[in-house]
């Protein structure tokens, strides 16, 4: 497509000037939180930090971390190292200045140790060395998901490490703990002047966590689901009901689902609803996957059901190129304190190159909007560039 005829594009789908949500934005009390999907920050991407972990990996494809440093400056061009604790979040900051979130919450898909065990048969192992975390503490990040599949790549003591370490950095877990009542906490976000976010996170095996990662009463691990059904839902709405106060927000963070494609499960779609309709859930926090994936409004909630992955070391490799997984998006979701009802959700499109977030071109950007208005209009929603065509807006007309 040319540029000539991306402009074009963009100006024919640019939205109504007064959509409905942003009257509503001007007259009630609001709270803006940014979500994004998996934030990877090992293997390739903390050995351009400050303080790498030992590179030796247990990969078939590659046996040294530093292998997946030498991928991605082979694709971008070199990364001047070491890069500082700020470098990976690039042109990130700009956005997370301008829209001043109340409170950013993040999947954090690494584990954060210098722990040796890795997890025997499994393929990938992800790891950050403690002393790098204030790479995820200098985007003054609230909240960290450790409901996943490489929380525990390096064994339960990586697990007790990577807890240590974001309790000393003051970042607020949830989806993980030494027991089953700490994997099944929230993490409450005070929100000066506004009120609390609560915000519970969930694991589900299509994800790829193994069963055996589950937290149990004496076991340290996830807070794994043990399926989509209405009885886990209602389970959940007990202790969500048993939490939550007039005037909270609540998130419910889930991983699920497979890498690559675009298609919905019913049982996640139903699950989805159940939450909002069962346990007062405002926003269903959707990830896993490797690109963003369709959203949908149900009775004025938002359902995220794949953000994509945010940051990762993934330059260089092939495969699934037709998914754009270089593409990346920061969701601002815009909530009405008091009815919990959406009132606006806005995405800014970037891009990872050099392990660091770009703004995305004009035409990556369209792409974008194209295939993410395709998937969400199946769910009765509609995504349109605004902004001069810099970002992306949810529409449910």
């Amino acid at each position: 497509m040319s540029h000539a005829q991306a402009t074009t594009a963009r100006k024919d789908m640019m939205p109504d000037p007064d959509p409905p949500y942003q009257t509503a934005y001007r007259n009630s009390q609001t709270i803006t939180l940014f979500l994004c999907g998996d934030v990877m920050t090992g293997r390739g991407i903390d050995q351009v930090l400050p303080h790498p972990v030992q590179p030796r990996i247990y990969e078939s494809y590659m046996a040294s971390a530093q292998g997946y440093v030498k991928l991605a400056e082979e694709a971008n061009g070199p990364i001047p190292k070491p890069v500082d604790f700020a470098y990976i979040w690039g042109d990130a900051f700009t956005e997370l200045r301008r829209t001043a979130p109340g409170a950013r919450i993040i999947n954090l898909e690494t584990a954060v140790t210098t722990s040796t065990e890795y997890w025997p048969g499994k393929g990938i192992h992800y790891r950050m060395h403690p002393k790098n975390i204030p790479c995820i503490t200098a985007a003054k990040i609230d909240c960290c998901m450790l409901a996943n599949n490489h929380v525990l790549d390096w064994g339960y003591d990586g697990l007790t490490e990577t807890l240590k370490t974001l309790s000393g950095a003051h970042l607020k877990v949830a989806g993980a703990g030494q027991n089953l009542a700490e994997a099944e906490a929230p993490a409450i976000i005070e929100v000066a002047g506004k009120g609390r976010v609560l915000v519970f996170a969930f694991g589900d095996e299509s994800s790829g966590i193994p069963s055996r990662w589950g937290a149990r009463d004496d076991k340290p691990g996830v807070n794994l689901l043990p399926d989509l059904s209405e009885s886990t839902a209602s389970r959940i709405a007990k202790r969500i009901s048993a939490l939550k106060q007039k005037g909270d927000c609540v998130v419910a963070s889930i991983h699920w689902g497979g890498n690559w494609g675009y298609r919905i499960a019913n049982a996640q779609r139903e699950f989805a609803h159940r939450l909002i309709d069962q346990a007062g859930v405002d926003v269903v926090h959707g990830h896993s996957s490797h690109h963003p994936m369709g959203i949908e409004v149900y009775k004025d909630k938002p359902i995220l059901y794949g953000c994509g992955d945010f940051l990762n070391d993934y330059e260089g490799i092939s495969g699934y190129e037709e998914f754009r997984g270089d593409l990346s998006l920061m969701y601002f979701v815009t909530l009405d304190l008091e009815t919990g009802k959406l009132v606006g959700l806005k995405m800014t499109p970037m891009q990872i190159n050099r392990f660091r977030l770009k703004h995305a071109q004009a035409d990556d950007a369209l792409w974008l909007q194209q295939v993410l208005d395709r998937e969400s209009q199946k769910l009765g929603a509609r995504i349109e560039l605004v902004d001069k065509g810099r970002r992306l807006a949810l529409l449910v007309r």
